[in-house]
């Protein structure tokens, strides 16, 4: 076996792989997939868990333990695929990762000439640069530092208005407006360089940095640039919870707020007057009916506390998305935080949602690997909707390698734009 290992190895196309690092919270997940044409086969996975100083809010809090969870997480993916893979998409979560739609109007000064490439790459560049400020300014007022800096990590081309009518393709176009709705994000250079050094200390060649919720709408979205999808995407993870609103196939936005699954387990913690890991326990084995009756009373009351203050947070997240005149009508949930039921049946109730803008009561359901476009996983090991996030993350590998094999500009764009 260590000879065959040796072999796939050495026969190792290195563009032909793409390795996920989804550095969660609670987890590190590996994913290990070969690329054939637009598909992927995830044919390693890992996973390891993460010390409570690792992390804080969704951002690297000890580079060296963070590391060594990679590793561990790493060598298992890479064991069972029998080989190892180069080239790595990161994750990036927290706060302080800004995602937004903005929208430019260009009033072009030669309204009879036909659009051309370099004019589209300038309106693109212009729609960048205004976000960019935004998010400086954001980032800055809510750190205290004024000259906090920032990188673009992700960004996509949601649509594109000529004189107010809609086109896949601009090129060739006449007229006077030209409307182009762009998402961008953005964080700070300190969390960025953090997951650089995690690469470079795991000699992985790091392909792309990924605002978590962009690559779980990348997962669903696939290839297809004239998708329909419409969808609230929920990631609760470990310390975060981050929120993507994707309409008509187009990312509208991303929101992150500070309460993730580990919130509830601190609360249960304080309450029961338990240590963090049996907290975690008991947080767990919730739902199992032979646990201690009397525990689990204590245990959903003391979640109870933590679930109005974030329920709060998905109302407030969801208000600010006040260029939508509705929000979609369907809420998809992932991450392992979105395995606690109370999430799941709070989201159900009624009243939450009556200040925002749903033409209906949405339904919930969770995100299955099987819902994933254009990805498949040969281990069985890629159970449920916890290993969405880092196979999304595969999907901007994807995007960042090969682009897509359409011809349209708005593909040809998203190439250019997405980093």
């Amino acid at each position: 076996m260590v000879f065959e290992n040796f072999l796939n190895r050495n026969k190792n196309k290195d563009g032909d792989y793409i390795v996920a690092l989804d550095i969660g919270t609670e987890f590190v997940k590996a994913l290990i997939a070969k690329m054939d044409g637009d598909k992927m086969e995830i044919i390693g996975v890992g996973r390891a868990h993460q010390e409570i100083s690792d992390m804080y809010a969704g951002a690297i809090a000890d580079i060296s333990g963070v590391v060594r969870n990679c590793e561990k997480a790493l060598s298992a993916a890479e064991k069972q695929a029998g080989l190892q893979a180069k080239k790595v998409v990161i994750g990036i979560a927290g706060e302080l990762v800004k995602g937004v739609t903005d929208t430019i109007r260009y009033r072009r000064p030669q309204p009879d000439k036909p659009l051309n490439n370099s004019e589209m790459e300038f309106i693109i560049e212009k729609v960048q640069e205004r976000a960019g400020r935004k998010a400086q300014k954001q980032i800055a007022l809510e750190t205290g530092n004024e000259d906090v800096e920032i990188k673009l990590v992700n960004s996509a081309l949601v649509s594109i208005h000529i004189d107010g009518y809609k086109v896949n393709n601009p090129i060739g176009f006449q007229g006077h407006d030209v409307a182009v709705q762009i998402y961008t994000a953005f964080a700070p250079m300190v969390h960025i360089g953090a997951l650089e050094r995690v690469a470079e200390e795991l000699s992985l060649e790091l392909l792309a940095v990924a605002a978590e919720p962009f690559a779980v709408s990348r997962s669903v979205l696939g290839t297809d640039a004239n998708s329909s999808f419409t969808a609230i995407l929920a990631d609760v993870g470990g310390g975060t919870t981050d929120i993507a609103v994707v309409n008509d196939g187009g990312v509208e936005g991303t929101k992150m707020f500070g309460i993730g699954g580990r919130s509830f387990t601190r609360t249960i913690a304080s309450e029961l007057d338990l240590s963090y890991e049996d907290a975690e326990k008991v947080k767990l084995n919730i739902d199992d009916e032979d646990a201690d009756k009397k525990i689990v009373k204590d245990a959903n009351e003391a979640i109870d506390k933590t679930l109005d203050v974030w329920i709060a947070g998905v109302e407030l997240a969801l208000s600010e998305f006040d260029a939508a005149d509705h929000l979609p009508n369907r809420i998809l949930l992932c991450g392992g935080g979105a395995s606690l039921s109370k999430l799941v049946e709070i989201l159900q109730q009624p009243d939450w949602h009556k200040d925002l803008p749903f033409t209906k009561k949405p339904t919930v359901h969770y995100i299955k690997p099987s819902d994933v476009v254009g990805i498949t996983d040969v281990t069985g090991d890629v159970s449920d909707h916890t290993f969405i996030t880092a196979m999304g993350l595969l999907r901007v590998g994807y995007d960042t390698i090969i682009g897509s094999s359409s011809d349209t500009i708005k593909e040809k764009l998203d190439r250019i734009l997405r980093i």
